[in-house]
């Protein structure tokens, strides 16, 4: 058997072992999801992304073909684990309505929309719908995020919690346009730590069902429901 040591009796390092093309994919789609999360769609580079992978730039291109398809790829990834992603949560916050309540709090969208974070992504989609080369991309994913909250929406609706008549397409999109704005919010608003909570109570106020009106009271004993015109003796 061949020796497998160096000559200063250190084992050799293992053969890296040769991924498939689909796991190529996914690890170069893991890579660049942090790096694109990281330095933004604009300034993010196609060397960082193979640096990340261990490997060279044109394997990138060879996969991908283009910085354009690669993000178009990262956001798709990212929209289809939306939907796995709210089932898991929803086992924490029932009825939907609480987990509507959930998405639109500012905490969560803080914690899920910190620089380096993944989901910051599509607050940048959301800058990139105009941009011919990534404005599809950023478009489809709008309407992935939209139906899956419309979906919440009916649920919401069929419990109770929404009022019934309320569209819940236009809902769907009411809601994404509220979460896609805070970034401009943060950066232009002021007091935002009290104003984006106000923001989000006007927004599930606005889905809000209409409560009852009261019964009218009964006339009191003794009584009848029209008033005498009054007459001077």
């Amino acid at each position: 058997m061949p020796d497998r040591t160096t000559q200063a009796g250190q084992a050799a390092p293992a053969r890296r072992r040769r991924l498939t093309a689909a796991q190529r994919r996914e690890s170069i789609l893991g890579a660049a999801t942090e790096v694109f999360a990281a330095a933004g769609y604009r300034a993010a580079k196609m060397s960082d992304v193979a640096a990340r992978v261990g490997v060279s730039e044109p394997v990138i291109f060879q996969n991908f073909g283009t910085k354009d398809a690669l993000f178009a790829a990262v956001l798709d990834r990212l929209a289809s684990g939306i939907h796995a992603e709210l089932e898991d949560v929803a086992g924490h916050h029932s009825p939907a309505a609480a987990l509507l309540a959930h998405i639109l709090n500012p905490a969560t969208e803080r914690s899920h929309h910190a620089p380096g974070s993944p989901y910051a992504l599509f607050a940048e989609a959301a800058v990139l719908v105009a941009d011919p080369a990534s404005g599809e991309p950023a478009r489809r994913t709008a309407r992935v995020i939209t139906s899956h909250l419309a979906d919440l929406v009916r649920s919401a609706q069929a419990e109770g919690g929404i009022r019934a008549g309320i569209d819940p397409e236009a809902a769907a999109w009411l809601l994404l346009s509220v979460l896609s704005a805070r970034p401009l919010r943060a950066a232009a608003m002021p007091r935002p730590s009290r104003l984006e909570s106000a923001v989000a109570a006007l927004a599930l106020a606005a889905l809000a069902p209409t409560p009852p009106r009261p019964s009218p009271k009964p006339p009191a004993p003794g009584r009848t429901g029209s008033t005498a015109p009054y007459q001077q003796k």
